[in-house]
């Protein structure tokens, strides 16, 4: 790796080095216990997460899925999906940051050379934290990229403008989505402070507001050759990236809903005036509250148990030896629990204030977050979609197709 050892290599804090399952959900718990206190503030303020960045670097759960033979837990799927719950959870926004990271930690088990393997989980086991730059504005559709590398020497310079970079704003290194010369999909792993790579802090949505993920400028970076994944040689063989990213997305939303079912919980066990025509002396002893307040129970507990088992599907096809229909099979099963996690995050976050009266509404308690958080997180794409990949597989036995980069406007 003599071009990427010879850049300044991005400072990392000392990790912790976690092996095993168990240990990863410890820490996500610790982690947790840590994020939960501030999440208002933060989402209040709209404040740069450093220290809480610092603070999952030094956890050791950025590496839990460094291959064993690299010194990493390796740890399941299911044990993944369940960290991102419980860190999402306490607050939705730190849970976000880090999913790119572990997609592109993936890319390099699926298509990094020996050595870009051997270099770049070096720097995760020591802390370091990879960002995103992959989607674009304006292009035709969300996988035509304008973004690419030109020859230039022995080297390359990539140029581009991307959008939706969670996690960029406080990373080390920033996978970056672009074509080669050969109009062919590549990862580029730029360090965060290389020249030419510009962060900005333009991202100002409703709410998930501190992932910060909006503009990142490339002008003119140069790239040596060590540093370009060529995710183009995996796309042709059967792969669980998208199953993954989508596993996780889905277990942001099951940890939103999770917090905002418990602070509906919360909130009503506090309170003693019943609603009105309600023909009780005491509010938590309403039926009609009660029965909404169970239907969100059941529906939340089938909900984790369901982020389990789509989980559970992805180890599977792993066990199994990845090929066509079992990590086919893993997209459809993730896909089904996304689309069922929005419709019961925006569900409980929405109707808790019709369960918890007028003073609910005020800006103090935030419970409007929740609501915020799970809108802002849930339209990456519509979910009409995800459910219909899951009615095509079981009405047609049509498999999901693979996603591909391609240029914009080709």
């Amino acid at each position: 790796m003599s071009g990427a050892a010879s850049m300044r290599k991005p400072k990392n804090v000392r990790a912790r080095q976690l092996r095993s399952n168990v240990e990863a959900i410890a820490a996500a718990h610790e982690l947790a216990a840590l994020l939960a206190d501030g999440a208002i503030a933060r989402d209040r303020d709209q404040l740069v997460p450093k220290a809480e960045m610092e603070a999952l670097s030094r956890s050791g759960l950025l590496a839990i899925t460094v291959p064993a033979s690299h010194g990493g837990a390796d740890v399941s799927f299911a044990t993944v999906a369940e960290v991102f719950r419980i860190l999402s959870a306490a607050d939705p926004a730190i849970g976000q940051i880090p999913q790119n990271h572990f997609v592109c930690v993936n890319v390099l088990r699926e298509a990094g050379t020996p050595e870009q393997q051997a270099f770049f989980f070096a720097e995760v086991l020591r802390g370091a934290r990879f960002g995103n730059a992959q989607a674009e504005r304006g292009t035709a559709s969300t996988m035509h990229i304008a973004t690419a590398l030109r020859q230039a020497g022995d080297g390359y310079r990539l140029n581009g403008t991307k959008y939706y970079c969670t996690g960029a704003l406080t990373a080390n290194w920033i996978p970056v989505a672009a074509l080669d010369p050969e109009d062919r999909s590549v990862f580029v792993y730029v360090p965060r402070d290389a020249e030419g790579v510009e962060v900005l802090t333009d991202w100002d949505p409703i709410g998930q507001r501190v992932t910060f993920s909006g503009t990142v400028h490339l002008r003119d970076v140069a790239v040596t050759p060590d540093l370009v994944v060529e995710q183009w040689r995996s796309l042709s063989k059967p792969g669980l990236n998208h199953a993954f990213l989508t596993l996780m997305h889905a277990a942001i939303d099951v940890g939103i809903a999770r917090d905002a079912f418990g602070d509906l919980v919360r909130e009503l066990r506090g309170r003693t005036r019943p609603r009105h025509g309600a023909a009780v002396t005491n509010g938590t002893e309403d039926p009609y509250v009660l029965a909404d307040v169970g239907r969100f129970a059941a529906r939340l507990a089938a909900l984790e148990a369901g982020l389990s088992a789509a989980a559970d599907k992805l180890d599977v096809a792993v066990q199994a030896g990845l090929d066509a229909r079992n990590t086919g099979e893993a997209l459809v099963a993730a896909s089904g629990i996304k689309g069922l996690a929005e419709e019961i995050s925006i569900a409980i976050s929405s109707e808790l204030f019709a369960l918890l009266g007028a003073s609910s509404t005020e800006r103090g308690r935030a419970l409007d977050r929740h609501w915020r958080n799970a809108r802002t997180h849930t339209v990456h794409d519509a979910n009409h979609w995800r459910f219909r990949i899951v009615a095509n597989w079981r009405v047609n036995g049509a498999l999901p197709l693979p996603l591909g980069r391609r240029r914009a406007g080709g």
